[in-house]
């Protein structure tokens, strides 16, 4: 592999890795918020432990943000310098909001939330938990506001010496790709945290343990969940599908596994990439569906990638057209599972259907899984441009790093980050162990 493959690939690792930990953060947070309200409403201690037990998820998870986010800031130098001195000066503004405004906001609060609940009365630790809220999801904000400027710049110029500037703060900030893009990444977020709540609720069900706690997060999680898991693909993923298909034609022909101009364009189901023969091994086809599903009508023409130069194509289209069906097939499965434990939440039968709280446990993992193969298909939709149009990729990275050098450091980041994998775990599974502390009746009398 060469030096400008080693250096996608380090970057690519180290924002795989960290982007683990925020997608937890930002959906817990809307959690965290409807636990403190039931609570207060209710007057139900059970969902005030509930909303303590989920904020030292969140406080962990947070945490693992921090720690491995950081190094990426120095990569932009390190390893993209030529990117960030033409670019600098326009995606700077919004990392830097980023950091300025939501970071600080949520690591403020996140002290009240975790620390200040004694000191404070209920109504006062709920405006804590909005605060945290609030910073995760406009950090999440400022985030996709500078990678959708790299997949549909806006509000800029290129000058002679190729400095990319900015000409229109207000447009740069409203750009119409970063709207959607948002939705579906935030929904994204919050149906990982619907699994993951979930699944622990699950877990403790099928254990015998903390039954009464379990069953009131299982119910909340359920409920949030059945709603996300359908937004999530429809406004939110159509939509985005569809700005794919207006401003980056060669990336949704790639991604969709459509070779070849029709008229009343098949929706591929399955199938194989053939980059010989340009199609697809054993395919499953919806007749006319993909034009359907872009243009509302049976017979619309879709360009297919043989349309375009092969210059212009993404340089991996199998990984792309997989990570792309991944998550839809993922995001179906999820639709399904929420679905029918909705159904059986509304009849009562939820909380001892055994079945569906094994599925429930299982599936905890699988919107790491969905939230990875998405940001897959954005950015290797995106090449060969590091800013879509503007500027290539092999016009970004830095040439005095040296492949060896790349590589020695991807090795090391490898090594600490499967460190920080098991203090991570080992944390995480100590605040399951302990739970949301033992009820009245399973408290030792005293001596």
């Amino acid at each position: 592999m060469d030096a400008l493959g080693l250096h996608r690939l380090h970057f690519a690792f180290t924002v795989t890795y960290h982007y683990l930990f925020p997608q937890l953060t930002m959906g817990l947070g809307l959690f965290i918020v409807i636990f403190k309200v039931l609570a207060i409403r209710r007057k139900d201690p059970l969902y005030a432990d509930a909303a303590r037990f989920w904020s030292k998820v969140f406080g962990l998870n947070f945490a693992m943000g921090v720690v491995t986010g950081l190094p990426m800031e120095f990569q932009f130098g390190a390893s993209w310098s030529r990117f960030s001195e033409a670019a600098g000066g326009v995606i700077g503004q919004t990392l830097a909001m980023e950091g300025l405004f939501a970071f600080f906001l949520e690591s403020s609060f996140l002290y009240l939330l975790l620390f200040g609940e004694k000191k404070l009365s209920p109504r006062a630790h709920l405006g804590a938990a909005l605060a945290v809220f609030t910073g995760s999801w406009l950090s999440g904000w400022f985030i996709i506001v500078t990678n959708a400027f790299m997949q549909h710049p806006v509000g800029h110029a290129v000058t002679e010496d190729g400095t990319v500037i900015l000409t229109s703060l207000a447009a740069y900030l409203t750009n119409p790709w970063a709207f959607w893009q948002y939705a579906h990444t935030m929904l994204g977020s919050v149906v990982t945290a619907s699994f993951v709540v979930a699944g622990v609720s699950a877990f403790y069900l099928l254990s015998g343990r903390h039954a009464e706690h379990a069953r009131r997060c299982l119910a909340v999680s359920v409920v949030v969940g059945a709603a996300a898991t359908v937004l999530v693909a429809f406004p939110a993923g159509d939509a985005q599908a569809k700005m794919v298909h207006a401003h980056q034609p060669i990336t949704f022909a790639a991604m969709e596994g459509h070779f070849h101009t029709e008229d009343g364009a098949g929706l591929a189901i399955i199938g194989q990439p053939d980059m010989d023969a340009l199609e697809l091994d054993n395919p499953v086809i919806v007749p006319r569906f993909l034009s359907v599903m872009t243009h509302q009508r049976w017979d619309t023409r879709i360009e297919g990638l043989s349309s375009f130069p092969r210059s212009e194509w993404p340089d991996n289209v199998p990984l792309l057209y997989y990570a792309y069906h991944v998550m839809v097939g993922l995001g179906t499965t999820f639709i399904a599972l929420m679905g029918a434990s909705a159904l059986l939440l509304a009849r009562r039968r939820l909380f001892t259907f055994r079945p569906i709280l094994w599925a429930l446990l299982l599936a905890s993992p699988l919107p790491y899984v969905a939230n990875t193969a998405g940001w897959l298909t954005a950015e290797l939709g995106r090449q060969p441009w590091v800013i879509h149009g503007v500027m290539r990729t092999a016009a970004g990275f830095t040439k005095e790093v040296s492949s060896g050098n790349v590589l020695f450091t991807l090795l090391g980041y490898m090594g600490i980050y499967a460190l920080l994998s098991v203090l991570f775990l080992a944390l995480a599974g100590r605040i399951v162990a302990r739970g949301f502390g033992a009820p009245k009746a399973e408290q030792p009398e005293a001596t």
